[in-house]
């Protein structure tokens, strides 16, 4: 399977055509509000705005007024992009017909049917669709909070917070050593923590090449596993301690104040430490009284909330199935939630849902890999129907044709989102 900008756009033309021609309601204009300015809430605002014609008013709520991707960041670290590359600005969903509100939601009233902002003012709504990504689980990782973000960071909300990595990056002494504590399942990806290894390592070779990378990890396995180890053998020889759970990767502290790692009682003092943390849904998603547990339980068809068919939950923030947390889910799922909004709220048609993803990692100049599938909907979950990896041993110049399809993708998935 492959995919270039093109092909992305003309299939996000042909979901445009389906979402045209609305049939408004008589008792006036119907009322969508999106929280949450990403993959998932960008694009389920514009395709509403957009095939409606006016005839839904459609209001953003973002408190950022530049977007900056989680996917393709850990390149940024790697130093293949600057930081304005993937920093993106939200007018043309203004232009578009979307009324942006740069402000944080701060509450949701069912009964009412309101969103209150943290500005003291509040937004009425018909149906609301919450795209808000990942927190962090409180005490995940022993010694981490909040509050130690700036001296490790997390930089799993891109931005400035991938700035002070990469800074931090810039500033280890020769031959220091960089620490990545990584996430259980399921984890936001990308950025995917194996990428930032790959990117961290490509950086280090090329500024710092005696230094260390320490990877303690919960899991005994993970996503791309044999394409990211041939990968770090092949570019990045010595480089890389990766201790998966078997030998203690789950078994982590971290002391801030002293910069020390502790992995299964071996203390390591280190120069930079990214800790990414066990994840969940974004806090509004809890206060609106969504989720149950960790993660906002949706139905496959639509992806409105199991306990209210009026409130929709987009992206890394849902618990759906078995699509992973990626932009391209999250921008997949904005469009059968787009048009079955648009048709609870017009009487337009609403057409099957269908879903699809692709998860692309650089692992040195030129090398990238590759990992998808196509979903349906089911009554329990969104379904995988068929997949695709690459294959260890692929040739280079099918390895530069997938990064080069990545960066077609890039182009085309910000163009969808943010028009």
């Amino acid at each position: 399977m492959t995919l270039n900008r093109r092909q992305f756009i003309g299939t996000t033309a042909t979901m445009a055509a389906v979402l045209s021609a609305p049939m408004v309601r008589a008792q006036g204009k119907p009322r969508v509000v999106v929280v949450g300015g990403g993959a998932g809430g960008a694009t389920a605002a514009r395709y509403i705005a957009k095939g409606s014609k006016g005839a839904i008013d459609v209001t953003l709520i973002e408190p950022t007024r530049k977007y900056y991707t989680c996917f393709f960041s850990n390149l940024y670290l790697g130093g293949f992009k600057e930081i304005e590359d993937i920093g993106h600005t939200y007018g043309g969903l203004a232009a578009g017909g979307v009324n942006v509100v740069h402000d944080w939601a701060v509450g949701v009233d069912r009964d009412a049917r309101t969103v209150s902002l943290a500005g003291g003012g509040s937004l009425p709504y018909d149906k609301l669709i919450l795209s808000p990504g990942i927190d962090f689980v409180e005490g995940a990782v022993e010694g981490w909070g909040l509050s130690a973000q700036n001296a490790m960071p997390h930089a799993y909300k891109a931005g400035s917070q991938s700035e002070l990595l990469k800074a931090q990056l810039m500033a280890m002494p020769e031959g220091g050593t960089f620490a990545m504590v990584a996430p259980p399942n399921p984890y936001r990806c990308p950025p995917g923590p194996y990428e930032r290894v790959s990117m961290v390592a490509h950086f280090l070779k090329q500024n710092n090449p005696t230094a260390k990378i320490i990877v303690a990890d919960p899991k005994p396995k993970f996503s791309k596993m044999a394409l990211f180890q041939e990968g770090w053998a092949n570019h990045y020889e010595g480089m890389i301690d990766w201790i998966g759970d078997d030998f203690g990767g789950g078994n982590v502290s971290v002391d801030p104040n002293e910069m020390t790692v502790s992995i299964d009682g071996e203390v390591t003092k280190v120069d930079v430490c990214n800790v990414i943390p066990a994840m969940k849904a974004g806090r509004i998603a809890e206060l609106a009284g969504v989720t149950d547990g960790n993660w906002a339980p949706v139905n496959a068809s639509d992806m409105s909330t199991k306990v209210d068919a009026d409130i929709y939950v987009l992206g890394d923030a849902s618990s759906q199935g078995d699509m992973p947390k990626s932009g391209f889910s999250a921008n997949s799922q904005a469009k059968v939630c787009a048009n079955a909004v648009r048709g609870a709220l017009t009487g337009s048609k609403v057409f099957p849902a269908k879903f699809s993803n692709t998860c692309w990692s650089l692992i040195a100049p030129d090398d990238g890999v590759k990992v998808g599938a196509t979903y349906e909907a089911t009554p329990e979950k969104i379904a995988k129907v068929d997949g695709f990896i690459s294959q260890t041993g692929e040739s280079s110049d099918l390895r530069k044709a997938t990064y080069e399809e990545s960066e077609g993708w890039y182009t085309g998935i910000t163009t969808d989102m943010l028009g």
